[in-house]
């Protein structure tokens, strides 16, 4: 079982992705963590990941996809695997599609976690103001400018999965819970 879940930040990829980790034993591939993960182990890989994140430049897609390629032929992706944080534009699906293909594993859902973006907005400034200790990059002006790229980067690939019939919508507005299980009868589906 091979998924991708997209949406805006604050839709709930990241709890959604570790609850289908515990229920399905699917490992849970966030790009972020796997280049962490790369400069960490000092291989050649991760040594070209360092140089372009010091240089403060974007990875390369193919960069990405060789990650990507050689994280998913780890033991723990044997059931399947997770992507949040990745494909984020329609190149990069393009070359994940053709990276799947190639290692015969298919893509057995595409899920779209949709939320309101005026309600994340206010989630966030509740947070703030419940909290002393917020993190740093959890202000309204931080959420509203990761949700401008989101729309002009990531945004356009909903229609490629659309197109290709996998795309399937939840509401991510519903309790943690109901969306779970909104997902799952989408996995079931499958």
């Amino acid at each position: 079982m091979n998924i991708i879940l997209l949406g805006p930040p604050g839709a709930g990829k990241g709890t959604q992705a570790q609850l289908l980790t515990e229920r399905h034993g699917i490992a849970h591939l966030s790009t972020g963590d796997m280049l962490r993960s790369a400069v960490a182990s000092g291989s050649e890989l991760g040594q070209r990941a360092k140089k372009i994140m010091d240089e403060g430049q974007l990875m390369p897609d193919e960069l990405m996809i060789k990650m990507i390629s050689e994280r998913i032929e780890q033991p723990d992706c044997a059931k399947g695997f997770i992507l949040d944080g990745f494909p984020r534009t329609v190149p990069q699906a393009e070359a994940l599609d053709t990276l799947l293909e190639g290692k015969g594993l298919p893509l057995g859902a595409v899920i779209e976690i949709k939320v309101d973006e005026a309600e994340l907005v206010s989630r966030i400034e509740s947070r703030i103001n419940e909290s002393e200790q917020a993190r740093s990059d959890d202000t309204v002006d931080t959420l509203k400018r990761r949700l401008e790229v989101y729309h002009e980067q990531t945004a356009p690939i909903l229609p490629y999965y659309r197109e290709k019939g996998i795309l399937k919508t939840v509401d991510g507005m519903k309790p943690i819970d109901e969306v779970t299980e909104q997902i799952e009868g989408i996995l079931k589906a499958a």
